[in-house]
């Protein structure tokens, strides 16, 4: 029998296809460049970031402040290098860490590592699209830190002492603050992260941290500017509403842009709701169709394209059935409320019908007329025309009534949206490309909607410093750079090679979510016996997914 101090069991599970992932990308040795060693790190800050891409995908709620604990029992000397121990990656390295990060500029970092891995991963970027989001924090953080000269900066660099630091050469914080709260939470402060992602497998691109208070409208315009700039790419940028003001077009006059065209627009208005169905044309793309028009909005050249989709037309028309129900009896309401209420004289009463019936939005009111009610005698307070020693009162009568042109106009413009662009030849862009182009558009909520999973740290973000949580956005986004890499080089492996997977029902797909294949590489150990290193629970269908990754994920499974 083979003796326990002579056996050592560590749990692997997916970490190493996570690991894998993150040696393809190079992220470790450019984390190291942009960043800088120091001489005697024992963990470099590229394994750092490694060991926090791990925690992050680790598929368990697992904070920061239990960093060093979702190591233990892991084979954390396999995945990270010799010598390496939980107990390396405590509190102050990972605070270290990150402020380092936030000094070198999270942005650059971010779109430095992005560019190479969609070079070598071959990513199509002719498109881009925009996002942002807001991310609540519980803390008060009622003040930044004095100074964000931090203590890292001292210990660890040798060649610089603090009279060579100043705030000049330090970025500015954001700002943890209230704002408009796309999590439904006003309750708590907050910042915000702007995401552009590519439509080829929803990979990220460029990532940016900012207050917590900042307007989409204000800083869209710019976010491209320095997209474009950092990364030189000719693609066609796509983003939702807040991106289409006068001001931002005017700035974007050296970019390809795809938009939606705000409906609070009266032009936009018009539009919509004039158009009779045989403007339309069919679109390839199934439950779609559209009209195309020019405009000059904002003094900038553009085509404008009516789109309608048959779902939500149908989903808009019941929603206006209903609103309608809810405002017949809303104004039933304030018609009653009206007609007791006593007038001194007959044209106030018809004057507060016209008023009434002007802030109806689906109603008029008709047949408008008064009575008179019963004589009162006169009193200080009662207002009156004459100096008798009596005055009538007015009461209001009138029918309520549908405003058929306002019915007509919401009919017509229902699953009705305008989309813009500054790409005037429609063979480079033509209408049914700028619909699929803008459907894409779902790749940045998908971001989104992975970095707020519950499983992910986000949850839990209690960084007690502006700057540590920008640095962390850092890591957010490079773990979403992982994990899309991931799941777009599995599922196009899957296709090349004609082969499927089987998913949570057990049927076969091509398709399959990363997350997914994370599930079921639970329960994989590293086992040491007597010096020899093995890896156990391979199955016969675990070893077929390993062999659509790359080596560097293999390897971690002593499958070279």
């Amino acid at each position: 029998m083979q003796k326990a101090s002579e056996m050592k069991v560590e749990n692997l599970d997916h970490l190493g296809l996570i690991a894998g992932l993150i040696d393809e990308i190079g992220i470790v040795p450019k984390i190291n460049e942009l960043v800088g060693e120091q001489p005697g790190e024992i963990v470099s800050p590229g394994l750092v970031v490694k060991a926090m891409i791990i925690n992050g995908l680790g598929m368990v709620s697992a904070p920061l402040y239990l960093f060093s604990k979702f190591f233990e029992g892991k084979a954390i000397e396999h995945l990270l290098g010799s010598g390496i121990q939980a107990s390396h990656l405590n509190d102050d390295r990972l605070g270290r860490v990150l402020d380092k990060l936030y000094l070198s500029g999270i942005t650059n970092i971010f779109t430095t590592i992005a560019l190479e891995a969609a070079q070598k991963f071959e990513i199509n970027t002719d498109t881009s699209h925009l996002d942002s989001s807001s991310f609540h924090l519980h803390g008060k953080y009622e003040q930044e830190l004095t100074s964000v000269c931090f203590s890292s900066r001292e210990t660890d660099s040798n060649q610089l002492d603090n009279s060579s630091i100043n705030h000049q050469t330090s970025p500015i914080p954001i700002q943890i603050t209230y704002g408009y709260s796309r999590d439904h939470r006003p309750d708590l402060k907050q910042f915000i992260l702007d995401l552009i992602c590519t439509g080829d497998g929803d990979v990220p691109l460029f990532l940016r941290a900012a207050s917590g208070n900042e307007s989409d409208n204000s800083i869209f315009a710019s976010i491209c500017q320095d997209f474009k700039k950092q990364l030189n790419l000719d693609t066609l940028m796509v983003a939702d509403s807040a991106l289409y003001t006068a001001p931002n077009l005017e700035m974007l006059t050296n970019l390809k842009w795809l938009t939606r065209v705000p409906l609070s627009l009266k032009q936009a208005q018009q539009l919509v709701s004039q158009l009779n169905e045989s403007e339309f044309h069919q679109s390839s793309v199934t439950g779609y169709s559209w009209s195309e028009h020019k405009s000059n909005y904002g003094g900038i050249e553009q085509r404008w394209l009516v789109v309608e989709s048959s779902l939500r037309r149908d989903a808009d028309r019941r929603k206006l059935e209903k609103n309608l129900k809810k405002a017949e009896v809303e104004a039933q309401k304030k018609l009653r409320e009206l007609s007791n209420i006593e007038f001194a004289c007959s044209a106030d009463a018809s004057a507060a019908a016209s008023r009434l019936s002007k802030q109806l939005k689906y109603h008029n009111l008709t047949q408008i007329s008064s009575r008179e009610a019963t004589a009162k005698p006169a009193t200080n307070s009662t207002i009156s025309h004459d100096n008798s020693s009596s005055s009538s009162t007015f009461k209001v009568e009138a029918q309520l009534e549908l405003d058929a042109s306002v019915i007509a106009k919401e009919t017509k413009a229902s699953g009705r949206f305008i989309l813009a662009t500054n790409v005037l030849d429609a063979s480079q862009l033509n209408p049914d490309e700028m619909i699929v182009k803008y459907k894409e558009q779902q790749s940045a909520e998908r971001g989104f909607g992975f970095l707020k999973d519950p499983l992910f740290f986000t949850d839990s973000v209690f960084l007690k410093s502006p700057e540590r949580i920008e640095a962390l956005t850092l890591v957010m986004g490079l773990c979403l750079l992982v994990y899309t890499l991931g799941q777009r080089l599995l599922r196009q492996n899957l296709q090349l090679t004609n082969k499927t997977v089987k998913n949570q029902l057990g049927k076969g797909t091509n398709r399959p979510t990363l997350r997914w294949i994370f599930q079921s590489f639970q329960s994989i150990h590293a086992v040491c016996i007597q010096g020899i290193q093995q890896v156990s629970n391979l199955t016969s269908e675990r070893l077929a997914i390993l062999n659509l990754f790359p080596v560097t994920c293999r390897s971690y499974y002593f499958l070279l």
